[in-house]
C-alpha cells in the first residue's frame, strides 16, 4: 500500500485563482468551513482556504503541491502555466439543446471511501423527455436516497441502460502507478457508452466531465477502437437528460451495494470521505481485521492511514 502524504503550502491570489480554475472538473459539492473549494483527483484531495492556505492529501500529494508551490514563486511559470491551459487543456462551457436524443453517461463512488465504483450509461429519445420530467428526473446528488429508490425503478422500466459495478476488491487490485482514478473512470465510461449506442439514434453522446477531452482519451490509448464523438460537459447531469438518468441509476445501484455490504458486515457505511467513516473502519478493522478493509474500501484514500494508525496506538 502507497504512503498517503499530507502538505501544506501558502498560495497568492493569482495562484489561488488558478487553482480554482484548474480543479473544476473534480471539485466536490460539499466544501469545508473557511474553503474556496475542496477536490478529489483520485490520487489526492485538494483543500484550497480562503487564507490562502492550499492543504494536499494524498499518494502523490507532494507532488501535486510542489507544482503549485513552484508556479508561485515563479511569476514566468505561473504566466506559462496560465497560458498552456488555455491552449490546451482548458475545460469550456458548452451548451447543447434539451429536447434531443442522446446517449449519456455518469458515474457514483469515486468520492466514497466505501462502496463501489458504479458508472451507467443510458439512450435517452427526445419522446422520454416529458415522462422523466414528469418524475423530476435531475442530478442524483440533488435527490435523497429515499426519492432515489421510488424513482429509480420506474425509470429503468422504461430506459434502455448499461451499468459496469467496480468493486472496492477489483479497484483496489487495479489501482496503481499506471491505473489512476481518472484512468479507470475513463475506461469505464468508454465500455457502458460503447455498448449503448449500438442500434440507437442519437444527436448527442454526452459525458458528465471529469477532466479534459485530451486527458480522458489520453487514457484510453491502450483500448481498442476507443467511443469517439463525444461531447464533454461540465455539470451534464443539470443538462443533459441521459445524463441525469445515468446519475440516478447509478446512485440506485450503488446505494443497493453499500446497504449489502453494510449488511454483511453488520455495520452501518457511510457515504463520503469523511472522518466519520473512519470510525466506522476501526471498528471493522477491530472485529475483522485489517483484510476487510480490501473488500469494503478504497485502500489509497487518506483515511485508510488514518485508521489504522488508530488501531496501533
Amino acid at each position: 500500500m502507497k504512503k498517503t502524504i499530507t502538505k501544506v503550502i501558502r498560495v497568492g491570489n493569482e495562484t489561488k485563482k488558478l487553482m480554482n480554475e484548474f480543479y473544476e472538473a473534480t471539485k466536490r459539492d460539499k466544501t469545508p468551513p473557511y474553503a474556496i473549494f475542496q477536490a478529489d483527483t483520485g490520487d489526492t484531495i485538494v483543500t484550497l482556504y480562503e487564507s490562502g492556505k492550499a492543504m494536499f492529501q494524498g499518494v502523490s500529494a507532494d507532488i501535486e503541491a510542489d507544482m503549485w508551490e513552484n508556479i508561485g514563486k515563479n511569476k514566468e511559470d505561473l504566466e506559462y502555466f496560465i497560458d498552456k491551459e488555455e491552449k490546451e487543456d482548458k475545460i469550456e462551457e458548452i451548451s447543447i439543446p434539451v429536447d434531443i436524443s442522446s446517449v449519456g453517461s455518469d458515474e457514483v463512488g469515486t468520492g466514497d471511501y466505501y462502496g463501489p465504483i458504479v458508472v451507467t450509461a443510458s439512450y435517452v429519445k427526445k419522446e422520454d423527455i416529458p415522462f422523466l420530467s414528469e418524475l423530476g428526473v435531475r442530478d442524483s446528488k440533488k435527490l435523497s436516497d429515499e426519492q432515489i429508490l421510488k424513482i429509480v425503478p420506474k425509470i429503468i422500466k422504461k430506459i434502455p441502460y448499461k451499468t459496469i459495478m467496480l468493486s472496492n476488491k477489483e479497484y483496489n487490485e487495479k489501482y496503481g502507478k499506471d491505473m489512476n482514478m481518472n484512468k479507470i473512470k475513463a475506461i469505464l465510461h468508454n465500455k457502458v457508452l460503447s455498448e449503448m449506442v449500438k442500434g440507437n439514434t442519437y444527436d448527442y453522446i454526452v459525458i458528465d466531465q471529469f477532466e479534459s477531452e485530451k486527458s480522458y482519451y489520453n487514457h484510453l490509448n491502450e483500448c481498442t477502437n476507443p467511443l469517439k464523438g463525444i461531447t464533454f460537459i461540465t455539470k451534464a447531469e443539470d443538462k443533459c437528460f441521459s445524463v441525469a438518468v445515468s446519475s440516478l441509476i447509478s446512485r440506485y445501484i450503488f446505494i443497493k451495494e453499500i446497504d449489502k455490504l453494510g449488511n454483511k458486515y453488520g455495520i452501518f457505511l457511510p457515504k463520503g470521505a469523511n472522518y466519520y467513516v473512519e470510525d466506522v473502519g476501526i471498528k471493522l478493522v477491530q472485529k475483522y481485521g485489517i483484510d476487510v478493509l480490501k473488500n469494503i474500501a478504497k485502500l489509497n484514500f487518506s483515511n485508510t492511514d488514518r485508521i489504522l494508525k488508530e488501531i496501533k496506538k
